[in-house]
C-alpha cells in the first residue's frame, strides 16, 4: 500500500525555525525524506553550514530541487536520490526534517528507529509521529496560520511513550 503525500512546501521560516529547534549545527548532517523542491536542504546549508540528504520520489520535484540548489550554489554539499523514501537506507543524519502527513510519519517510525541513531533530533512540520513523545513542540505564526513543529530524539521520543 503506497500513501502518497500531495507537495505543500513548507514556509521558509518554519524550515528555519525547525532547524534552530533542533540546534542544526556547521558540518551536521539533515536528512529530508520527500525533500519537494529541496528548499529545507537550500536553508540547512546556506543558513545553517550543514550538510543534507533529500530523497525524492518525483522526478518533476527532484528535478526542482536540483534547480534550486544549484542556484543556490551548495550542490557540492546536497545529494538527492530519486526514490521513495521506505525503500532508500537512511544515511547516519544528525536532523532529519519531516513534512509529512501523520499517516505517513507513523509508517515511517519503525524505519526512523531502525535506520538513525538514538541521538538523531528528528522535526516534523504540523504532524506528529505517532507512537513519539516529543520533547518539545513549538507553534510558528507565518503566512497568515498557525504552524505545529514538533521535535524529538530518537532514542529519547521511543522510550517517552
Amino acid at each position: 500500500m503506497s500513501i502518497t503525500v500531495p507537495f505543500v512546501p513548507s514556509p521558509v521560516e518554519v524550515i528555519k525555525r525547525a532547524f534552530q529547534i533542533a540546534e542544526l549545527k556547521p558540518g551536521e548532517l539533515v536528512l529530508d525524506p520527500g525533500c519537494g523542491d529541496g528548499r529545507s536542504l537550500v536553508i540547512a546549508t546556506k543558513e545553517f553550514g550543514a550538510r543534507g540528504v533529500g530523497i525524492e520520489i518525483r522526478k518533476d520535484l527532484l528535478e526542482t530541487a536540483m534547480r534550486n540548489i544549484v542556484a543556490a550554489g551548495v550542490q557540492d554539499k546536497v545529494l538527492l536520490i530519486h526514490g521513495s523514501f521506505y525503500d532508500v537506507s537512511f544515511p547516519p543524519a544528525d536532523v532529519v526534517f519531516l513534512y509529512l502527513l501523520t499517516s505517513v510519519n507513523e509508517r515511517l517510525r519503525p524505519k526512523l528507529e531502525r535506520e538513525l541513531k538514538p541521538t538523531t533530533r528528528v522535526v516534523s512540520h504540523d504532524f506528529e509521529v505517532t507512537g513519539w513523545k516529543p520533547v518539545k513542540s513549538v507553534t510558528v505564526e507565518e503566512g497568515g496560520r498557525t504552524h505545529k513543529i514538533y521535535y524529538y530524539i530518537v532514542g529519547e521520543s521511543k522510550r517517552g511513550v
